[in-house]
């Protein structure tokens, strides 16, 4: 009819608020398929960490403690002077190595990171190619330069008329594992520099603040979370680095060494399994250390 107005229609708002339109059975059923989701994605993590790592170690803790010694095996590695003696050797070692490694990778990665030169891709290249060698070519390296036909021996011999062969000591040891920790560390500093504000450094500049000044007082303090990560993960590779101390360790007892010849050489499974927890629980602790103060930000190198 002429006079009678038409009821409006009610427009659904779908496409303006979508989420009126939903049924009120959506939401449960969302989340519980956001849970299903989370667990399906946990479940290879579980089955990885369970079969690698929680079986492993539990099988290396019983065996520790099923020699002769019992649980007093765990002990040996601080109560018998052989072992403790070995234990301080490669604390020092993986202690210096950590310092050199940051001293030379904090100048070699401000210097890399702050400059553009020619070649600098390729000297970035190659300071981080070592992270490509196995332990063993690391040695055989160090071999190659002090070795008994190395090139240092050959060039002494000729200038002094005596060889000087270094490559199986406590330095050569030290040279190995700094030339396969610089990599590892260079490139936390240089992301951690990449980082910096410059703005705090023209800002102390120009209050009078001297180039070593600068460095000192506003460069260096920032980089301190960079300097624990990467020192930890260089210590705990240091200390736990077997390749190349299997090639020129002959004559110096590393943990790792200790571990392998109280294994293979004298089958003594208890006392191998014990000086490997203890080694990896130091590895551990310090990682740990590192990890609470620099708010979790260590991981695995290399």
């Amino acid at each position: 009819m002429a006079g009678t107005a038409r009821p409006r229609r009610r427009l659904c708002n779908c496409y303006l608020m979508p989420t009126q339109c939903l049924p009120a059975t959506g939401a449960p059923t969302s989340a519980m398929s956001h849970r299903s989701f989370i667990w399906i994605c946990l479940l290879p993590l579980v089955l990885v960490t369970v079969a690698f790592f929680v079986l492993p170690m539990a099988q290396l803790v019983a065996v520790g403690a099923d020699g002769p010694r019992g649980a007093g095996a765990y002990l040996a590695i601080l109560t018998e002077p052989r072992y403790r003696a070995t234990l301080i050797n490669t604390v020092l070692l993986a202690t210096a190595t950590t310092i050199a490694t940051l001293m030379i990778a904090t100048i070699a990665g401000l210097f890399l990171q702050r400059h553009r030169f020619p070649g600098r891709a390729v000297l970035i290249a190659m300071l981080t190619f070592p992270l490509a060698f196995p332990g063993v070519v690391v040695g055989f390296l160090i071999i190659l330069l002090a070795g008994r036909q190395g090139l240092i021996g050959a060039i002494t011999l000729a200038l002094a008329g005596e060889k000087i062969v270094f490559a199986y000591s406590i330095f050569g040891l030290f040279l190995g594992y700094l030339y396969f920790s610089i990599p590892r560390v260079i490139l936390t500093i240089m992301a951690a520099v990449q980082k910096l504000d410059r703005g705090l450094e023209e800002a102390a500049r120009s209050l009078g603040a001297s180039p070593w000044a600068v460095q000192r007082d506003v460069v260096l303090p920032a980089l301190v979370p960079a300097f624990v990560a990467s020192g930890a993960i260089a210590f705990a590779t240091a200390m736990g680095a077997f390749g190349t101390a299997f090639t020129l360790a002959t004559n110096i007892d590393v943990l790792p060494m200790l571990i392998y010849t109280e294994f293979t050489l004298a089958a003594n499974f208890a006392i191998s399994a014990a000086l490997s927890i203890g080694l990896g629980v130091i590895a551990w602790a310090i990682l740990a250390l590192a990890r609470s103060m620099t708010g979790g930000t260590v991981a695995a190198a290399g």
